[in-house]
This record gives C-alpha cells, sequence and structure tokens, in this order.
C-alpha cells in the first residue's frame, strides 16, 4: 500500500477521500485559504481540509464523495471535511476500488482498497472497471422487471444473490444470471 502522506500541498493530485459533511457553522469564522476556478473554497487545519463546493464526485483528477447529513437535503453548497489520513492514492490503472451496497435504500458506492476489511471477500477493480459494475447494479436495482424470468425465487432475493455475486467475483451479469 503506498504510504504516502497527504497535506495542503498535495491532497488534490489524483487522490480518493470521502468527506463529512458538516454544518456552515463549523467554518463561518474562517477564510478560505484557496478557492479554485470552480468555485470550490477550500479552509486547511493542521488535521485536514475543509472544502465548500456545489459539485461532489470527479473534481480535476480526484474522486472526492460527499457523506451528507441526514437533515441538508435542499442546500446545494455542502461543507465536507475530510482527515489528511483519509486521502489515498487514485490512478486508471491499479485495482484500487471496491464496490458497496446497501440494499435497504437501493444504493451503490466504490470504497478505496485502503478503506477496506481486511477479510472483506469484494473483487477489487481499476476505475474504469468499477465504474461499469456501479452501473450495472443501479439498472438491478431500479428495474426488477428481469426477476420474472426467474419464477422460482423472491425478486427481492433474487435481485440481492445477482448483485452479491456481482461485487464478489469477475463474472459478467450474463455468467451469473445463466448459473442461476
Amino acid at each position: 500500500m503506498d504510504s504516502k502522506i497527504y497535506n495542503r500541498n498535495n491532497f488534490h493530485k489524483h487522490t480518493f477521500c470521502v468527506f463529512r459533511e458538516v454544518p456552515f457553522a463549523e467554518i463561518q469564522h474562517l477564510k478560505p485559504d484557496y478557492t479554485s476556478k470552480s468555485g470550490s473554497s477550500y479552509y486547511f487545519t493542521p488535521t485536514g481540509v475543509y472544502r465548500k463546493s456545489n459539485h461532489w464526485g470527479r473534481a480535476a483528477n480526484c474522486k472526492w464523495r460527499l457523506q451528507p447529513l441526514e437533515n441538508n437535503q435542499k442546500e446545494r453548497t455542502k461543507i465536507g471535511f475530510a482527515l489528511w489520513n483519509e486521502f489515498h492514492p487514485d490512478n486508471d490503472t491499479e485495482k484500487l476500488y471496491f464496490i458497496e451496497v446497501d440494499f435497504e435504500n437501493d444504493s451503490v458506492v466504490f470504497s478505496h482498497k485502503a478503506s477496506a476489511d481486511p477479510t472483506s471477500t469484494s473483487v477489487l477493480r481499476t476505475a474504469s472497471e468499477t465504474t461499469k459494475r456501479i452501473k450495472q447494479i443501479r439498472n438491478l436495482l431500479k428495474d426488477i422487471s428481469w426477476t420474472a424470468y426467474f419464477p422460482q425465487y423472491d425478486s427481492e432475493t433474487l435481485k440481492q444473490k445477482v448483485i452479491v455475486a456481482l461485487i464478489h467475483s469477475d463474472k459478467t451479469l450474463q455468467q451469473i444470471k445463466s448459473e442461476i
């Protein structure tokens, strides 16, 4: 594992990070240390960075996700905070990512291998492979009409079985369905 230490000078260069949304009050008395061309503001601390932005996900050459507060759905601009040790290296060639699904909320996200449970059986994938799998999983979560072709299974059970197989193997969706 890359043991690179991130700080205010290099956190924005090919990194993955999950910021936690925090209330605006946490930065109200701070002045931004840097404002990007796209309008995002950055507030540096000795332990991490606050980011005030109206766009999350891909930020230049980084993959930065925001873990939202429960009660702040209406505001477009949000404040996120991340510790320096929560930034991880990102590139397009290494198998750095694994997929996590929340079946209760029908949602799917990817995470960096540095944050994985060491006992996890999830398959690590490159960024592009992960993107393709996530697209398939989102389609399976949204549209369960395909489960009608398998009347011997409850649709929710079947959906979960197929999605779990997509996460924990390199088999194609077609291969997984044909084995059912």
